[in-house]
């Protein structure tokens, strides 16, 4: 590519960039008590949200769905020809349902609108025109209409698409906070997620508790260099006689023992170990245990009951 198309490339992405941006901060004038309502009407719903929509529509309507559905509103996605075809027996009277066209004149969507109604369904409109079809027979209408589309010919939805998912990322999250949503009820919905499984998973599901190194204040360096080397985990655990925890001995420590003492071999454990080291229970959740090794910047916890150890939790085990 010469210069000049690069130069064009990143001019079109820049104005495409400003466009879009432009056309969704104007979504927040065009908010009306509707979306409040909305909002109200999905919170007391016993049924699902069901979201509908035709073409580029119909993808951003999946994307809504999911969103919603991963946020605590239970919500899927209905293609409405599918629908006009036998799926409308998806859709129950508890139900809330979100018609998604731009013009509001959607084919495929206005033929839904009377077994909508006969099924006294609340119906939210989310769409770019104030006097159409489908929004003259909603209850709530969500106001998506933009100015001007990103589009050099004004006819691919770009804008009125992006504002669209703007819409519907807003509505979700109006709900998230209207239901308290937590970290932990997200992760609920996303168990196979790092976030998931660290909110989800317990220290004891992932610490190393077999053949711990395990050594006494009074053990000479040699010992304590085959223990360290035989664990496999960069440190030992240091017990008292009641097999207690008194302290720990890492790789840096040991480098910093090197540097100090000028004959190791006749030094004991008590003489280059960490005391007081940070230690966690069994139960804790895994988000603590990665919390607490980043506040002291350390990589490994010792797992600990009644102050004895159990296991060691690793940072790179989360």
């Amino acid at each position: 590519m010469n210069t000049n198309n690069k130069t064009n490339a990143l001019e079109a992405a820049k104005r495409v960039f400003k466009i879009e941006a432009d056309e969704v901060l104007k979504l927040a004038d065009k908010l009306t008590d509707d979306f409040a309502n909305a909002t109200e009407s999905i919170l007391a719903c016993k049924g699902k949200v069901i979201v509908c929509g035709m073409g580029k529509s119909g993808h951003i309507g999946k994307k809504i769905a999911a969103t919603l559905a991963s946020t605590g509103t239970p919500s899927f996605f209905l293609h409405p020809a599918e629908a006009f075809h036998g799926d409308l027996g998806m859709i129950t009277s508890e139900d809330i349902f979100i018609g998604i066209s731009n013009s509001g004149e959607t084919e495929e969507l206005i033929q839904l609108i009377p077994a909508v109604k006969r099924n006294g369904n609340k119906f939210i409109s989310i769409c770019g025109k104030a006097d159409s079809t489908l929004v003259k027979n909603s209850d709530f209408f969500l106001n998506i209409s933009v100015d001007k589309e990103a589009c050099p010919l004004e006819l691919a939805p770009t804008s009125s698409t992006t504002a669209t998912l703007a819409m519907g990322d807003a509505l979700a999250v109006a709900l998230m906070e209207a239901r308290d949503f937590k970290p932990e009820n997200f992760a609920m919905f996303h168990p196979g997620g790092s976030l998931g499984r660290k909110l989800l998973t317990k220290v004891k599901d992932v610490m190393r508790s077999e053949k711990l190194p395990i050594v006494t204040a009074e053990t000479l360096m040699e010992d304590l260099i085959l223990t360290m080397t035989e664990g496999k985990l960069g440190m030992a655990i240091v017990i008292d006689d009641e097999g207690k925890i008194s302290g720990i001995v890492t790789d840096g420590d040991l480098r910093r023992a090197w540097q100090k003492h000028s004959a190791l071999s006749n030094t004991s454990v008590n003489e280059i170990m960490t005391a007081s080291p940070k230690t966690i229970v069994s139960d804790a959740m895994l988000v603590d245990a990665e919390e607490l090794m980043m506040k002291y910047k350390i990589t490994s916890l010792i797992v600990v009951e009644e102050q004895k150890p159990i296991g060691v939790m690793q940072l790179y085990s989360i």
